[in-house]
């Protein structure tokens, strides 16, 4: 699989496959909020953060990794390959000490494959970024 950095001609499909993704992992969020945040995802977010993409072997993508300085800001991989590694290929792809990443409490399956990372719950907020009601996990990569 190759990891390769982002570039603006991507953004449509990152896009695509962060719906794709969320619709199949974050059945707490509301339809409008969907709706709200993919535009912003790919207009906004995607040109501001440090983003890999993991390919298929027709070089569609399998799934995507964002960070801003030692925060992983998105992780989304296409339904359609989770559970085959593409994930993993990602964080080791920016991994660092102390590494750390938000996960809404809401979505399990995302908050135990960071523990099974390797990742610790170091926090909790009630509330999402935004400020609504989307009780957050924080967490970090331990140290070797």
């Amino acid at each position: 699989m190759n990891i390769r950095k982002r570039i603006a001609a991507d953004d449509p499909q990152l896009a695509a496959l962060w719906e794709r993704s969320v619709r199949a992992t974050h059945d707490f969020l509301p339809e409008d909020d969907i709706f709200r945040l993919l535009p912003l995802v790919r207009d906004a977010y995607l040109p501001a953060l440090d983003v890999w993409v993991a390919e298929n072997p027709d070089q569609t993508p399998a799934g995507f990794i964002a960070t801003d300085a030692d925060t992983v800001q998105m992780l989304f991989i296409d339904p359609a390959r989770r559970g085959q590694g593409v994930g993993r290929r990602l964080l080791d792809h920016v991994a660092r000490p102390l590494l750390k990443v938000d996960v809404n409490e809401q979505n399990p399956q995302a908050h135990g494959f960071y523990l099974h990372y390797g990742f610790e719950d170091i926090g909790r907020s009630p509330l999402d970024g935004e400020g609504r009601p989307f009780p957050v996990i924080h967490m970090r990569l331990k140290s070797s």
